[in-house]
């Protein structure tokens, strides 16, 4: 008898399992909407305030180029970095873009930037963002205004600023 329960409690927890792991929902899909080439100006710092190193990076313009959007980024703007001692950056750059055809949209972009260690004790580098875009609501651009994005850098040592990948979330 003894046997027999636990061959149920086992076919059961398999069963149970096998259903959980059935149920996990299908990640979102994203579609590559821009790239950013960023230009940027000298970086100064407030020094450590009550909330952390504020540090600010002016926007000084730049370009950018997607599928369905291609314009420039203009100056006026700047990236708002507040570190704190465990390696932490709260990024929020607040600028704006002028599309080919002459619309601006703005922008405000908030993200993570992590130094820190993965589960092995090795160095790991985390830097992500989410745009929001507000174009005008009578443009062919009014469709930023309606979904969520994510944004990466990429590195290039032959640009002298940062690099923005963005892609919307589906």
């Amino acid at each position: 008898m003894k046997k027999g329960i636990t061959m149920i409690a086992v076919l059961l927890a398999f069963v149970l399992n096998a259903s959980a792991q059935d149920n996990i929902p299908e990640a979102p899909q994203a579609e590559f909407v821009m790239q950013l080439k960023v230009t940027l100006g000298e970086t100064y710092s407030c020094g450590e305030t009550q909330h952390g190193r504020r540090t600010v990076i002016p926007i000084t313009g730049g370009t950018f180029e997607g599928p369905n959007i291609k314009g420039t980024i203009l100056n006026g703007g700047a990236d708002y970095q507040l570190a704190n001692a465990a390696g932490r950056t709260e990024v929020e750059a607040i600028y704006s873009i002028r599309t080919d055809d002459g619309v601006n949209i703005h922008i405000r972009n908030r993200g993570i930037i992590a130094n820190s260690k993965d589960a092995q004790g090795n160095p790991s580098f985390y830097f992500r963002c989410a745009p929001q875009f507000e174009a005008p609501a009578d443009s062919k651009y009014a469709w930023l205004n309606n979904s969520l994005f994510l944004c990466a850098p990429s590195f290039s040592s032959g640009f002298q600023g940062i690099v923005l990948n963005v892609w919307r979330v589906k």
